[in-house]
Parts: structure tokens; sequence; C-alpha cells
């Protein structure tokens, strides 16, 4: 209480604070899908979403498509802003030095709103497309095998049959491990259905790999003035299609201007902070 404010960068805030408190939602995938939760799940966090607009003088969020969805699903009636997110430095691979190998990356989980149940069968149908014998592409899929066991017979087929289908599951890896195979990686997909921002394709682009996603309105939002290549979102045969069409091409992304940076969304935060606050200081020093 010492301080002229105080910043959560999520929706969780002690007690006590008698400053201004400013706090972040970066979605509300579990109010938008329920079932990801369930009943009970998806009350406490609307709950605590609610708690959170109660106590804070301003919401923040990270992209346009968050902020509507804040508005609408939790009657919001304190402002929200918009201050996006980034990737950290060490992602970025400024000399595009590493070597490809002949792998597509997925970085995500086993939720439905993640997409894999896309990704797999367009994956396995693009695989067919080579010739046997030779050195056929693989689909890292980031995570331990146990971790995206599903109700999904369908995808389970192709989980079970992972090895001869050329999917690998990585297990758990550090972050110096997950930057080299973003760096080695053909493609990175994002099948998602629904995201807040969804920061892998930001990694991969950074890292120096091409991303294909679903054509979703964040990712429209957030990705529309950068090299991605977008398929119908949900439609396993745009994706296949696209993942030929990607695979015959120079596996480096074009240069491009990064629009997020740390930097920025710091001092996106605090400008806004000094605003409301009435606070005059120099971001600069």
């Amino acid at each position: 209480n010492s301080t002229d404010a105080y910043f959560s960068p999520y929706c969780n805030i002690p007690g006590g604070i008698k400053v201004p408190v400013f706090s972040t939602i970066h979605d509300v995938v579990f109010l938008d899908i329920p079932e990801l939760a369930g009943r009970l799940g998806t009350f406490v966090r609307k709950m605590i979403y609610r708690l959170s607009i109660r106590r804070s003088k301003e919401i923040f969020t990270v992209s346009e498509f968050s902020r509507g969805r804040i508005m609408e699903k939790l009657k919001c009636r304190k402002p929200v802003t918009v201050v996006s997110t980034s990737t950290p430095e060490f992602f970025i691979d400024r000399e595009h030095s590493a070597e490809k190998k002949d792998y597509v990356i997925f970085i995500g989980n086993i939720k439905t709103h993640k997409g894999l149940q896309t990704l797999i069968p367009a994956f396995v149908k693009f695989r067919e497309e080579f010739q046997a014998g030779k050195d056929l592409p693989r689909l890292l899929i980031v995570g331990e095998k146990d971790n995206f066991r599903t109700k999904d017979s369908s995808l389970e087929k192709y989980i079970e049959a992972s090895e001869e289908n050329g999917i690998v599951f990585t297990g758990f890896v550090s972050n110096e491990d997950l930057r080299t195979m973003l760096r080695e990686a053909r493609i990175l997909v994002q099948p998602s259905f629904y995201e807040g921002f969804g920061l892998p394709p930001l990694e991969a682009l950074v890292s120096g790999t091409r991303a294909l996603v679903s054509d979703i309105q964040v990712f429209r939002e957030v990705y529309s003035e950068m090299p991605v290549t977008f398929f119908k979102t949900g439609d396993s045969d745009d994706l296949c299609k696209k993942l030929t069409e990607m695979w015959k091409e120079d596996p480096v992304p074009p240069s491009f201007e990064n629009p997020y940076s740390f930097k920025r969304t710091t001092r996106a935060v605090i400008y806004r902070i000094e605003e409301v606050c009435g606070l005059k200081k120099d971001l600069e020093n």
C-alpha cells in the first residue's frame, strides 16, 4: 500500500490492498466453452473473474477479441484495455541459422478448442502422400503422451498408432529444447478453435519457422499483417492441402516487422495506470 497502484498480470488479487488495483484477464474460454471445466469449474472461474473486476479500477487483456468476450460474458462495466502480449527474447533467431528437419510441430494440449482433432487426421493424410521408404515427415506434439488421452475414439486410435503415423510425443521439454525444436521445425501448426491471443505462431515466426493457423477471429486480429498461412477452421482436408503446399516452399518465413514486445506491453500498462491514477512520470527514465 506504499505504492501508487497495484498491477496483477492475472486475475488473482491479494487481500488488504488499498491502492488502485489493475488486473488482467487473458481470456474467458471456460465461459465460452463451459464443457471444458464442467458446471462447478465454470461457476468458480466466473466468480473469480467477477471478483477481479469488482476489485479493479481497470482490466487489461491481450486482444480485442478477448476484450469483447469479457464485456459480453461478464457484463463488465469497468474499462477493459488491450495491451497485447509477446514472446521471450530467447526465442528470437535473427540469423535463421538452424538447419531445418522434416517435422511439423504442435504446442498445446488435448482440450477440444486446441484442435488436435483437426490436425492429426490432416497430418496422417499429408504423410501418406510421401513415397514409402523415404524419410517421412513427423509430427512433434510437445508434451507427454499420457496427457493427450481423450474420450474421442477417432482421435485415440491415431494416438495409439502414433509410431506408425509418424507422431512423436516429446515429453517434458525445457525452454532451451523448445527453442531448438521450434527453430528446426519446417512448420508450426496451430489449429485452434478458440484462443485469447495464441502465442505459439509468434514464437515460431521469431524463431525462423513458418506458421499455419486456423482462420479464427483472434488469429486474424493478431496475425493478419504477419507472414502466416490460414486454413479453414476445423477442416482437415484444407489443413492437409496447406501443409502440402507449404512443405514445398522455403521453410524460413520472409522478414517481417514484429509489432509485439514485452517492452511495448510494459509501457502501455504503465502509461494507462499513470493516466487513470493521474500520475506524471517519464517512461523514458
